[in-house]
């Protein structure tokens, strides 16, 4: 987010072993090995985009997201800022600027070898290491600042987008400003989530 040869036998030998296996319990089916990479699709009022999230490398940052997904968090909310060539963010405010309650905060993932290259897609959080919840962001650009070095903590990324990036860069290069609470880089012209869903991979 993976023939037997064919042995010439005697009809004997093929005889006894067809009987052993009638009489041998058949083993229960193995339970499907999870996902390594789901998808999900982000619905926007600019247009959509695809999502591949690395459940290898950022197991618990995933399933963060993706328990919001499922729960239909997104619906309604904004990105709520844009910087260009830098980010896209978004998932944590609605239209008007109100706060949707984010209860579920996650381990800070930035030591997985992923890199804050452009198209990747990485947990906000606050300066609190291990503050992310349900915001997210899209990088426009290479930014090597966000990850992780020797002395502090980086933003883990999770994910990268994989089909849609032009509607990444649109919203990207709208007009912001100061609208409502948000004081600088806001869309001055609200770009709405309409909602996050799961996909299914090609």
């Amino acid at each position: 987010m993976k023939q037997l040869p064919l042995i010439a036998g005697l009809i004997l030998s093929t005889c006894l072993t067809s009987s052993f296996a009638a009489e041998t319990p058949a083993k229960p089916a193995a339970a499907p090995a999870p996902v390594a990479s789901p998808q999900v699709q982000v619905v926007t009022s600019m247009g959509n985009f695809t999502i591949e999230l690395n459940a290898e490398r950022a197991p618990l940052t995933v399933a963060n997201f993706l328990k919001y997904v499922d729960q239909g968090h997104y619906s309604g909310t904004i990105f709520h800022r844009v910087v260009a060539n830098f980010v896209i963010q978004g998932g944590g405010f609605d239209a008007g600027g109100k706060a949707i309650p984010a209860p579920n905060k996650v381990v800070n993932e930035s030591g997985n070898g992923l890199t804050n290259q452009r198209g990747t897609v990485g947990l906000v959080r606050s300066s609190e290491p291990h503050g992310g919840d349900s915001q997210f962001y899209v990088n426009l650009y290479d930014n090597e600042a966000l990850d992780p070095n020797k002395t502090r903590w980086g933003y883990a990324v999770f994910g990268k987008v994989v089909q849609g990036m032009e509607v990444v860069d649109k919203i990207g290069n709208v007009q912001t400003g100061s609208r409502g609470i948000f004081k600088e880089d806001s869309p001055l012209q609200p770009v709405i989530i309409e909602r996050i869903e799961r996909v299914a991979a090609p």
